[in-house]
């Protein structure tokens, strides 16, 4: 005998409502971003030049950027500034070790 109550969706326990359960959620949810490619970019500085100048560069050509030697290198994602930082040189391979970590305030005034 098959009562109304017996079809009925059972109700939420406490555990299903609890911040832990949404945490559990919101992590299976960020798992699925995980494995999107994105653009991971360093920049020392920029210039401005006319065609002119840049076809007269050649071989051993020094090009002056903005920043003074010593500052740290922008780093970027997807070209939004996340952070910063300084080259090192491990194993004949450059890297770079981030310093600064850019504040979600700071990215989004750069937005503007």
């Amino acid at each position: 005998m098959n009562s109304q109550a017996d079809t009925q969706e059972p109700e939420p326990t406490a555990l299903e409502n609890s911040a832990e359960l949404r945490g559990a959620k919101a992590g299976q949810n960020l798992d699925m971003v995980m494995d999107i490619p994105i653009n991971l970019s360093l920049e020392l500085g920029h210039t401005r030049m006319s065609i002119r100048e840049l076809l007269r560069l050649t071989q051993g050509s020094v090009v002056k950027l903005d920043r003074p030697g010593g500052d740290p290198l922008d780093i970027l994602v997807n070209g939004c500034l996340v952070a910063r930082g300084e080259v090192v040189v491990i194993n004949e391979r450059f890297g770079v070790r981030i310093t600064d970590i850019v504040s979600p305030e700071e990215r989004i005034r750069r937005l503007r």
